[in-house]
């Protein structure tokens, strides 16, 4: 049987909608020869919901195989873009949700995408690096073309280290640190509403805030076991977990998922919404100062907290910072100035 290459599945969405974001999307398809092309697309003909999605098929594998590199890379560029303007409205009263929203009211801008504490997830992560290393390893090439993937991946598997800071800037206004502090993280999925840990955001936050002495709880309303932080021995290959980059590691082996938010937020110093999981999208303030005892900071990594929500936060006592949200300051000090 001659081989049937290539096909790419681009968008394979874990959660609910993982058939229909097999079935129900445009794909792209190629062969070796006329016949293999003829062979898988007839094949994904049969799986595939062709009439609405119609199949692009392309000359040689290569470039079926490119088109995937090359989307899954443009939209980590996009978030990596992101995160410089993420910064920048954090340190200029911008509150770059609100700007997002605004954008994509044009259908030409409707896929931005902020993002959040990491890009995560399977693709996204790897794809770029894997389409520089093919074109220096498998083709031979000694010269170096790449510049803006590269830079992309470095800035999307660092932007975790951010969210530490803020915790460390929220705890330190309330006169605490974090090296003193209970820090409940809840989401510990690299996207809404599945279990799937892979290249997770909120590992970094984790093992960073772990580092500077964080006593940190986690709470994921879809995930049992983070096998990242359980097995990071042997996980995913001895000498490959991303504890490898930071110290004091050695006691996440023994980091479980609480199995109730109000296990978690008992006691907290501080509370990470680090994914926007729907169990966590209308928490109400009052019911986690509840939980947590006493005022906490509250660090919001996803867009999460509406105005009313962090005006609430502040009349209650917190501390509240947020990613790309340097609009909280003037919701603070209108609180301080109405007291």
């Amino acid at each position: 049987m001659e081989p049937l290459l290539a096909h790419s599945f681009e968008r394979v969405m874990p959660g609910r909608n993982y058939v229909s974001s097999i079935r129900d999307f445009w794909r792209v398809c190629s062969g070796i020869n006329d016949k293999a092309r003829e062979r898988v697309q007839a094949f994904l003909s049969d799986v595939l919901n062709v009439e609405q999605y119609p199949l692009t098929v392309l000359s040689r594998p290569i470039e079926s195989e490119t088109c995937k590199i090359v989307e899954n890379s443009y939209r980590a560029t996009i978030l990596a873009f992101l995160h410089e303007w993420s910064l920048f409205a954090e340190r200029n009263g911008v509150d770059l949700i609100k700007v997002i929203q605004a954008i994509k009211v044009r259908p030409t801008h409707s896929n931005m995408i902020f993002p959040g504490p990491g890009i995560g997830g399977y693709c996204l992560p790897k794809d770029g690096g894997l389409g520089v290393w093919a074109y220096q390893t498998l083709m031979g090439f000694e010269d170096d073309i790449f510049k803006i993937t590269p830079q992309a991946i470095d800035i999307n598997d660092t932007r975790g280290l951010h969210v530490a800071q803020l915790v460390r800037d929220a705890l330190r206004n309330m006169g605490k640190i974090v090296a003193a502090s209970k820090i409940a993280l809840l989401g510990a999925s690299y996207r809404e509403d599945v279990g799937d840990t892979r290249y997770s955001g909120s590992e970094l936050v984790v093992r960073k805030l772990t580092e500077m002495g964080a006593d940190v709880v986690v709470h994921d309303p879809y995930v049992r076991h983070w096998w990242e932080l359980e097995k990071q021995d042997t996980y995913p290959a001895p000498g490959h977990s991303w504890a490898r980059f930071f110290r004091n590691q050695e006691k996440l082996c023994e980091l479980g998922i609480c199995e109730t938010m109000s296990d978690a937020l008992h006691e907290a110093d501080a509370v990470v919404l680090a994914v926007r999981h729907q169990a966590y999208m209308q928490l109400d303030p009052d019911e986690i100062v509840r939980m947590t005892g006493r005022p906490a900071a509250i660090v919001d990594c996803f867009g999460i907290l509406d105005d009313a929500t962090i005006r609430r936060y502040f009349e209650l006592g917190c501390e509240v910072k947020g990613l790309g949200r340097g609009h909280i300051k003037r919701i603070k000090d209108e609180v301080r100035a109405a007291r």
